[in-house]
């Protein structure tokens, strides 16, 4: 059996529903379930870009063969670098990335753009709106939570672009409303918390366009994620300390709870430029201070990209597997390690979470999303970039934010990541705290027999009591119940 969705496998009265273990710890240290593995035993993925041809239905499946390699891609673009100026890097982005989006504007239906006023979003808005004979349809999400409330910054892009543009606020009560279309959404557990701010600004554009665009892909592909900046540095300067410096250090920084780092530094940064500026310093403090541990950069990286590093302990029975993002990165990788973990999400993160959350979440409500700057032309010319130009004088996607600079004033762009995301952590100690104390039921748990009720017990204590932010695993654990809910009973 077939299909584009794991509904329509289990649909079959032949499909047997037995969980796969080790996808429930690959969920619970991402988020995702990692292609080509599937929640379920006896389900698999084909892989992006590959084909699968079958010619005797009785023999086991054959492997796939791709079409077209990311991997294949990233060696050759590094062995053959641009030898250009930065005013011809910035010629020849811009050309090429005007085409790509010219491309994805071709639509007989109505057509808009999701804008967070960040870089990517404002870069295709900005493309989009120079090649429209008409205001362009934008659309952004805004929370009470103002660090991260992003609408402020894409209404001034917005304005700055004359688009005509749509915005909407989320409530702790739209998220609560949503919860239970996500297990049907996904189709297996998905936990990326900004699933729901992007199925609201789907279901927001579908009433009045058709087709959207996004900016995604833009960091995996111009080097945009701060990790690229960080794990770099930790690692350096990991490997000269002793070992008994690092275990007093995260020692150090585990005594101390993120809301009081946060506290202090709230009282600090509003004397730092906003480049400096960062939002969750203290929980992100105390997960860089236990990668710190790690015995290899590639260790180090899949530390940082997961939400909980022991997930072992929250499984029963559980069958620890070959680790899914060890695994693509031991496949001939580049050698530079800044090079491994943009190859490493263009891979894993960006088809497994984002690309999966963007099309589950327009498609459900019959919106289609393009996303230019994955155009593979756009790819395979920034694999042959100089690193200076993704990442230079500590800021990561410098040739993208040239092309943009040129259409928008730096004033309205240059300013801290944010991300599309949902302040989770607090909702779960306030409005949504109820409903996760249902799903999370010691005596539930224990029944289902999957999950370590006892071990998620005490990280659901540890983070109403705000002395650790467990805001990521706990999202996950309760996304699984959900998703568990729907279609295990």
């Amino acid at each position: 059996m077939f299909g584009s969705e794991l509904k329509t496998l289990k649909a079959h009265p032949a499909f047997v529903p037995d969980i796969n273990r080790s996808a429930l710890l690959s969920f619970l240290r991402y988020r995702y379930v990692p292609a080509p593995i599937s929640i379920y035993a006896h389900a698999c993925k084909l892989l992006p870009g590959h084909i699968l041809t079958i010619t005797d239905s009785r023999a086991p499946l054959p492997v796939s063969q791709p079409y077209w390699s990311a991997a294949d891609v990233a060696r050759v673009g590094i062995d053959n670098p641009l030898n250009l100026t930065d005013a011809e890097l910035i010629d020849q982005a811009t050309v090429l990335l005007k085409d790509a989006v010219k491309i994805h504007m071709v639509s007989d239906v109505p057509l808009g753009v999701f804008l967070s006023g960040g870089v990517d979003s404002s870069t295709i808005a900005a493309l989009m709106q120079e090649q429209s004979s008409r205001p362009v349809k934008s659309f952004s999400i805004g929370f009470d939570a103002s660090e991260y409330d992003e609408a402020a910054n894409a209404a001034a892009v917005a304005k700055h672009l004359e688009t005509d543009h749509t915005e909407l606020y989320v409530t702790s009560e739209d998220v609560l409303a949503t919860i239970p279309l996500l297990g049907d959404m996904f189709d297996e557990p998905f936990a990326d918390p900004s699933q729901i701010p992007t199925y609201l600004v789907s279901r927001l554009a579908r009433q009045q366009v058709t087709v959207t665009l996004s900016g995604d892909g833009g960091d995996e592909v111009f080097g945009g994620y701060n990790r690229y900046l960080w794990v770099p540095r930790i690692w350096r300067q990991a490997r000269r300390m002793p070992s008994l410096s690092l275990k007093l250090l995260k020692a150090g920084v585990q005594t101390v709870s993120p809301q009081t780092i946060d506290n202090i530094y709230g009282k600090l940064s509003a004397h730092l430029p906003q480049p400096l500026r960062v939002r969750l310093l203290g929980d992100k403090l105390q997960k860089l201070a236990l990668a710190a541990g790690s015995v290899s950069s590639d260790l180090l990286y899949r530390s940082v990209a997961s939400a909980y590093n022991t997930p072992e302990e929250l499984v029963q029975d559980a069958h620890n597997g070959s680790d899914h993002l060890l695994g693509v990165l031991s496949h001939n990788m580049p050698t530079d390690s800044v090079d491994r973990m943009m190859l490493g999400d263009l891979v894993s993160y960006l088809p497994d979470d984002i690309l999966t959350k963007v099309d589950r979440s327009s498609m459900r409500v019959s919106l289609e999303s393009r996303v230019p700057l994955l155009d593979h032309r756009v790819v395979e010319f920034a694999w042959r970039l100089p690193r200076s130009a993704k990442i230079r004088d500590g800021q990561g996607k410098w040739l993208l934010r040239q092309v943009l600079y040129q259409r928008v004033p730096r004033d309205l762009i240059d300013r801290p990541k944010t991300g599309f995301d949902l302040p989770i952590d607090a909702w779960l100690r306030g409005p949504l705290r109820d409903w996760a104390r249902d799903l999370l039921d010691e005596t539930r748990l224990r029944r289902e027999g999957l999950l370590n009720a006892s071990a998620v017990q005490r990280l659901f204590r540890e983070h109403l009591s705000g002395k650790r932010n467990w805001r990521d695993i706990l999202w996950a654990v309760l996304m699984f119940e959900v998703w568990r809910d729907r279609w295990i009973g």
